[in-house]
């Protein structure tokens, strides 16, 4: 994910209230995860973009309290340092992977939180998807914001992120979100177009849950599986 100051001083604004509402989020994430993973055959796992701001409670969240498995590893285009994970590797999960990093990097689970709707242009997602894929033995899981809750969780501002998506950065820039308001560092994704990614991908083997907020479904998480044809 991209930062800069502009963002990080927006964000300090509003931490302390939207930060125990994104904690809370996590927390009903994981316990959704943890359901549909207990028991199931897993050894190493690949978390696709970590962040290296490790001082916030709800960085990093899922990955790090998701199991006690055997391995960690990371893909992030930024610096990770923690010794949480065996293995990192500094790219961005939307450049091709060579075969040496494929191999080094596959595992059963690979698992993205928080990343998609931050690395651009929807050719973009579609690449990260795909590399997503391509990294995983058995199951893989992207979560992201719904672009379709009232209120955009980056901005903390309701409904004109449902306007056309060139409407709603020219109001963001016009407000003063620059940065916000560039495709490259936030481009939100709705179901449809989470399953049209899928599609795009020829990716049958997939289930998509939400969690809510205000009565609305605020995160969707896909879940896909690659070992069989029967997803369950």
């Amino acid at each position: 994910m991209a930062n800069n100051d502009e963002q990080k001083i927006y964000l300090t604004k509003h931490y302390s209230f939207f930060e125990k509402i994104l904690l809370k989020k996590r927390e009903e994430i994981l316990s959704a995860l943890k359901k549909y993973l207990d028991d199931r055959d897993i050894i190493d796992v690949l978390d696709v973009g970590t962040t290296e701001d490790d001082n916030n409670e709800s960085s990093n969240y899922l990955i790090k309290n998701l199991g006690n498995y055997k391995e960690y590893k990371s893909i992030s285009d930024q610096t990770i340092k923690s010794k949480f994970f065996s293995k990192t590797l500094k790219k961005s999960i939307t450049e091709d992977l060579n075969k040496n990093e494929i191999d080094d990097f596959k595992s059963d689970l690979v698992i993205s939180n928080a990343t998609i709707e931050h690395v651009g242009s929807l050719e973009n997602q579609i690449k990260m998807c795909s590399n997503i894929i391509n990294l995983s033995k058995k199951y893989f899981i992207i979560v992201t914001p719904n672009r379709f809750h009232p209120l955009e969780f980056h901005t903390k501002i309701p409904f004109i992120h449902w306007l056309p998506k060139k409407i709603h950065r020219k109001i963001l820039k016009l407000i003063g979100l620059k940065f916000f308001s560039e495709e490259q560092n936030l481009n939100l994704l709705s179901e449809y177009e989470f399953k049209l990614i899928m599609k795009k991908l020829n990716q049958e083997n997939f289930d998509i849950q939400n969690i809510n907020f205000l009565f609305f479904k605020s995160n969707l998480i896909l879940i896909g599986k690659k070992i069989d044809n029967n997803f369950s």
